[in-house]
């Protein structure tokens, strides 16, 4: 409801006067009600949603080290533009391609993306608006003895920041919810990542879900002693779980660091991988989706 609320003053802040009254009012009430009722999130049998969108994705069998680079070059053209028309086509493109995957729904993509969109649109705001002493812009309120006003200059330095961070956002958020952890893990390996990140990166998403399993029993133990009776017992019961859980985590590090020098670890944990090569057509796309961001990042603002 924040987040909604949030986006529907941003929205109506940065198209006013830009955009005739009967467009900007719709428009701000339409993307906070969008958000209200997309964007709540949910979690369920003690699995991370984007995982298993990703899991089941039929995009997870393009190859991991294409999507990887090429998301990743789609990120510096988006940040390296100084218009925010890369940003807007990779906001509008990306969640096509990923629901083209069958898996993320428009349901899954916006709760997937409300949580990111909550912090730019309060950096957006925070650049949207400027403090003077007296009314010197389009929009201005009245804060007690100063003023928030709202510049035509800071609207379009706003737009650009605010795409560009949405650009970015999207490119990310599609390759996870197409892309595997392993698979991305994988692709950071094989483009000559340090071995010391890739293993960590590997440790750390085995003990997310060990954590998570251990957390949920946890919680369901306190639960069924009516350890959440009242809200005195559940803060109780909250600080006995996670300091528990901090308590195992450490038990857990200290039982996987020793098995793994017992078997002679030096450096470079390696797992069985198997991706499909990349096709030509796959390639031409990704290049094409390139060359307009590119284009685009060109024109004249």
């Amino acid at each position: 409801m924040i987040t909604a609320a949030l986006a529907m003053a941003f929205v109506g802040s940065l198209s006013y006067g830009k955009l005739p009254a009967p467009l900007a009012v719709p428009l701000s009430i339409g993307t906070g009600a969008a958000l209200f009722i997309f964007g709540r999130h949910s979690h369920t049998d003690g699995r991370i949603p984007i995982d298993v969108m990703a899991q089941r994705s039929r995009l997870n069998t393009l190859n991991p080290t294409l999507k990887l680079a090429a998301a990743l070059a789609l990120i510096a053209v988006c940040i390296a533009s100084a218009n925010p028309y890369p940003g807007l086509l990779l906001t509008l493109a990306m969640p096509c391609i990923a629901i083209h995957g069958r898996t993320p729904k428009l349901r899954d993509y916006v709760q997937t993306i409300a949580l990111p969109s909550a912090f730019i649109i309060i950096g957006g705001l925070a650049l949207l608006f400027e403090v003077c002493g007296e009314p010197a812009g389009a929009l201005n309120l009245r804060v007690f003895s100063i003023w928030l006003c709202v510049s035509p200059e800071s609207q379009a330095r706003t737009a650009v920041v605010v795409a560009k961070a949405f650009g970015a956002s999207s490119c990310m958020i599609t390759l996870g919810l197409t892309t595997p952890m392993p698979q991305l893990i994988g692709a950071l390996r094989r483009l000559r990542c340090p071995d010391l990140i890739v293993d960590l990166m590997y440790l750390i998403y085995r003990y997310i879900f060990i954590l998570l399993t251990l957390h949920t029993e946890m919680r369901d133990a306190a639960r069924s002693r009516l350890g959440f009776r009242t809200y005195r017992t559940a803060l109780r019961s909250t600080g006995d779980i996670y300091s528990n859980l901090l308590a195992a985590s450490y038990r857990f590090a200290s039982r996987n660091f020793d098995a793994m020098e017992s078997r002679c670890y030096d450096s470079g944990i390696r797992f069985r991988e198997s991706s499909r090569r990349a096709t030509l057509p796959e390639c031409l796309i990704c290049a094409a989706l390139f060359a307009i961001a590119v284009t685009l990042a060109i024109m004249p603002l």
